[in-house]
């Protein structure tokens, strides 16, 4: 069924122009919220909880918006997968280069959050004459994975680590200059993790951004793609001043409040359909069915 669907993908990113892709996307990810189903019941979990002060009504909107806003990301990942580099590049622009140009050749670590356009951006990075390292977490469906990681390294800038090979391939590549494309706001468990503020919630949180950053002395760029118009732009923001402090719990603290201030300025595009409140503090009970 899923190699049936990315050949239908297929026939439908050759037939039909980019932007008509996209709004067909926008139909798909409404299609998928009319579905419901248990990913929707954990949007709107996670909406309660970051977003009390709007109403069940309110709240219903941004997720439909968040479905609409997945679902054209999800078919522009044809763009990734078998579009040329001009069709990636007309897609997907970017700004704020300069912040990431002034450190390139320096330990460098991109903070990369949960938005929809995830995937698209880090494929568009790896059209710059710049080999990257990224992490990714293995996707269950093996032709999916496979084409995510042929959409990561199609272009060959890309190193690919398995997040289940720990932080030492992430430590080679940062010291040997390889920018790393770091993905660090999901729920993986209380190892290596703190409890701190993510809208409010207390929210298990990897401690790997300054750990990495203070083991290989790296800048830390927030590197945010956001959904404008028919297509995307990778924003670089300036590298973060005094990161890492001597205090990881605020260090930490600082990541997510910097996430959580770029959630508000385009709520829908945030990934809302994942746990991220699966962990919990000792005694508190899960917040999930």
């Amino acid at each position: 069924m899923t190699r049936l669907g990315i050949a239908l993908l297929h026939v439908l990113y050759r037939l039909l122009p980019i932007p008509a892709l996209g709004r067909l996307g926008e139909g798909f990810g409404l299609l998928l919220h009319a579905l419901g189903g248990a990913r929707r019941r954990i949007g709107e979990t996670n909406l309660r909880l970051c977003f009390p002060e709007l109403d069940a009504a309110a709240r219903q909107r941004l997720l439909k918006a968040h479905y609409r806003a997945l679902g054209r990301a999800s078919l522009l990942e044809a763009v990734a997968w078998w579009g040329s580099r001009e069709e990636l590049e007309g897609l997907v622009r970017l700004e704020g280069l300069e912040h990431f140009e002034r450190h390139l050749g320096q330990p460098l670590i991109l903070l990369a959050p949960h938005f929809v356009g995830l995937n698209l951006g880090g494929v568009r990075l790896t059209l710059l004459p710049v080999q990257f390292a990224s992490m990714y977490k293995r996707v269950r469906n093996p032709h999916i994975d496979r084409m995510l990681r042929h959409a990561r390294s199609r272009f060959g800038g890309s190193e690919l680590i398995a997040r289940h090979e720990g932080i030492k391939p992430a430590l080679r590549a940062i010291r040997k200059g390889l920018p790393f494309y770091y993905l660090p706001d999901q729920d993986f468990g209380g190892r290596d993790a703190i409890f701190v503020p993510f809208f409010g919630v207390p929210t298990a949180t990897v401690t790997a951004l300054p750990r990495l950053a203070r083991i290989t002395g790296a800048r830390v760029v927030p590197c945010v793609v956001r959904q404008e118009g028919e297509g995307y732009v990778v924003r670089f923001h300036p590298a973060w001043g005094d990161f890492p402090s001597d205090d990881v719990e605020s260090d930490t603290r600082r990541m997510n409040a910097f996430i959580e201030a770029q959630v508000r300025q385009m709520p829908e595009q945030y990934f809302w359909l994942h746990r991220r409140f699966k962990t919990r503090p000792p005694g508190e009970p899960p917040l999930y069915d």
